[in-house]
């Protein structure tokens, strides 16, 4: 295995590479049967008794250490082999990486917990993210690989001439790349919490070291083989809860078979939860609290003093009737929770009136799971708007994500790694393959799910739930609470908060599977986070270290001072993206989707006019980034609350097209184009020999690639 990943020899004659493709193939069908025997053998040590505690910590530290293994088999100081892997990577593996690349927490963790709280409008992350890959085969990859280079940025500079359009995009890849990899370690925290019982800030810069031991030492080398081992284990781990539900429920063990059948039993539960006389009682119970609590943001002020006095009298009428220590102590903490002032109260109470309004709807806030669109086309005026404006965000979403995946950095960066145009294009094929596996099982997953929290987990009492609950009530309150409302004893639907990031890791222990496939499971989502989170610090080390430092900065450094420089950049790129994340800023798919919006913008229209048009001119395209991502940017932080909380905005929020911020890069990605065009239009055409480079590219001959 040593000789597989750490030569940097291996020209690329098609007998030298028949023989890598096939030493590669023996090695992993030795690791993938290893690794099943692995978890056959901690599913007979949990029989005879090995604590869960046990079973977290050695999925953690096998997997981190498999990782680190390939990692330091994989170091190296070449160049080639440290930016694009020696470029020798077989079409189907880096189809295999580039699947474990793109199978980032958001859709290892977050696809089916979409799906789950939103049923039918969550379809548009699955087509926009499968069609963007169609926008790579036919537009991108096989001409980017064509023009050679080592990174996005450098394309831009070579196609474009001069340092502005690739520093440009140096900052356009650093941006989505930095907002990505940020959501990446915020899953490796939830999932590092949930193996170990630690704390979700250590959790995350646990994993980070599993992150740095591959990228840090070999690069894009390291980055692919463990990638690689990285998707075997991520997928085999989706699978087995995802069937074990379809074979529980229906006895066909092929769950995408039966989702349109289980479906229709949602719908029906659905209907019945929704008239169902306890959930009417629980939803009134927060109709009645959000009422006071619009009372009290009337005025804030004497609301607060009120409420201060009130806990101050029950305090004191408990010291002085020798009530029990208990509730003297539960009295104190309930008046120290109070909010300290009237702007920290106006901003709690706002925030608990908004919670009480969505659990005040049926099925907690979620729509019924087949319902196309919010509203009715042929209700009244507003339920025909709500209709209009639901699918036009829908649509709007896919469009964001096809294009962002098409223009994604570390995405691209994948298909320099193989040997030729051919096998960048049947590279693209792969990798559709690998992650249709996924992508096709997550709506039957989240169907299953909420079949059996609608049939089994809804009506049980409170003191005979399952242990998973209070174990991720542990891990994250906001991701998982239960109270009894009402106060009869009876878990209904709208007690009941779930957050989306926890449905498939808490798959098994929902569909009562032993432990140690919940730990299967969280290693798969591991291995998913830090297999995007390698590829994206890698694009952001390179960036800086290749086309900043190299290419702007000192032409003349060493192949062993750039490679030097990007492992340090790594480091201190990683160290910043742990501390973000630990800080919680927002949801994993918001920071995923602004991350898309982002490269759209930026990058898509500057990369296909690019290859495609040979009269756009680099000062047309520099103007375009920044008008696109620029508006996109603004549409972002003044729309959405996190961003606009960052920024200091308090000016009333103003959709355009009542288009919502997940969606901004539908903006920026129009101007970009209609820049670029203008601009390229009323300025000198490129030199001669970049149009021919162009003309070369998009028309091969029977010539070999101008560039090895």
């Amino acid at each position: 295995m040593a000789g597989m990943f750490g030569s940097d020899a291996g020209g690329n004659t098609a007998a030298s590479n028949a023989a890598f493709k096939a030493g590669l193939s023996k090695v992993y069908k030795w690791y993938t049967g290893g690794f099943l025997a692995f978890v056959v053998v901690l599913a007979v040590l949990e029989q005879m008794g090995l604590s869960r505690q046990w079973i977290g910590l050695i999925f953690l530290l096998a997997t981190i250490g498999l990782y680190a293994g390939i990692g330091i088999m994989s170091r190296t100081t070449d160049a080639a082999e440290y930016y694009v892997a020696g470029r020798r990577v077989p079409a189907m593996y880096n189809g295999m990486a580039t699947g474990a690349d793109w199978m980032s927490a958001a859709s290892f963790i977050g696809m089916a917990g979409t799906l789950y709280l939103t049923g039918y409008s969550g379809l548009a992350f699955i087509m926009g993210w499968t069609g963007g890959y169609c926008l790579v085969a036919l537009f991108l990859a096989p001409y980017l690989r064509k023009f050679g280079q080592f990174t996005i940025p450098d394309f831009l500079g070579e196609r474009y001439g001069g340092n502005l359009p690739r520093f440009l995009g140096i900052v356009a890849a650093i941006l989505c790349s930095f907002t990505y990899v940020v959501a990446q370690i915020y899953g490796v925290g939830i999932i590092t919490a949930r193996l170990t019982g630690v704390a979700f800030e250590l959790g995350i810069f646990l994993g980070l070291g599993g992150i740095l031991v591959c990228s840090f030492l070999g690069g894009m080398r390291a980055v692919t083989w463990t990638q690689v081992a990285q998707y075997i284990i991520l997928i085999v781990a989706y699978m087995i809860p995802v069937v074990w539900l379809s074979v529980k429920q229906t006895s066909v063990p092929i769950p995408q078979a039966i989702y349109g059948f289980q479906l229709q039993k949602v719908t029906a539960k659905e209907k019945e939860l929704t008239s169902n006389a306890k959930e009417i009682e629980v939803r009134d119970i927060f109709k009645q609290r959000s009422a006071a609590l619009a009372e009290k943001l009337k005025n804030p002020a004497a609301a607060l003093a009120a409420d201060k006095a009130a806990a101050e009298k029950a305090v004191a009428d408990l010291k002085a009737s020798n009530g029990a220590l208990s509730e003297i102590s539960a009295a104190e903490k309930a008046l120290a929770a109070l909010p300290k002032d009237e702007a920290a109260a106006k901003k709690a109470w706002a925030a608990a009136k908004a919670g009480a309004d969505t659990k005040a709807l049926p099925l907690n806030g979620m729509p019924p799971h087949a319902q196309q669109f919010a509203g009715d086309p042929n209700g009244d005026a507003k339920a025909q708007h709500a209709y209009d404006v639901s699918r036009r965000n829908f649509l709007a979403l896919i469009f964001c994500l096809m294009v962002g995946t098409a223009a994604l950095p570390h995405i691209l960066m994948r298909y320099y790694t193989v040997p030729s145009v051919k096998e960048a294009r049947q590279s693209v094929t792969w990798s559709l393959f690998f992650i249709f596996l996924l992508y096709f099982t997550a709506p039957a997953l989240a169907v299953l799910v909420k079949y059996e929290v609608f049939t089994v987990l809804i009506g049980t009492p409170f003191n005979a739930l399952p242990d998973w609950i209070s174990a991720w009530n542990k891990v994250d309150p906001s991701l998982l609470s239960v109270v009894d409302i009402n106060k009869d004893g009876i878990l209904q639907l709208n007690e009941m908060s779930i957050g989306g990031d926890i449905i498939v890791l808490a798959a098994p222990a929902i569909g009562g599977l032993p432990y140690v496939v919940s730990g299967l499971v969280a290693a798969g989502g591991l291995a998913a986070a830090l297999s995007t989170a390698d590829g994206l610090l890698l694009t952001i080390a390179n960036a800086l270290s290749h086309d900043l430092y190299y290419k702007m900065i000192d032409p003349n450094a060493s192949t062993a001072r750039r490679v030097t420089i990007s492992k340090v950049l790594l480091l201190v790129v990683a160290l910043c993206a742990a501390y973000v994340a630990s800080q919680k800023p927002a949801d994993i798919l918001f920071l995923v989707s602004a991350a898309f919006s982002f490269a759209a913008a930026a990058f898509f229209p500057a990369l296909t006019l690019g290859i495609f048009w040979k009269r756009a001119t680099g000062i047309a395209a520099s103007l375009g980034m920044i008008a696109g991502l620029g508006t996109t940017f603004f549409y972002m932080i003044t729309t959405q609350p996190w961003m606009r909380g960052l920024f200091g905005i308090t000016s009333p929020v103003q959709l355009w097209f009542e288009i919502q911020p997940i969606s901004a890069g539908v903006f920026g990605v129009p101007i970009g184009f209609a820049v670029i065009i203008l601009v390229s239009l009323v300025t000198p055409a490129p030199s001669r020999k970049v149009q021919e480079l162009v003309e070369h590219v998009r028309y091969p001959t029977l010539r070999a690639d101008p560039v090895r």
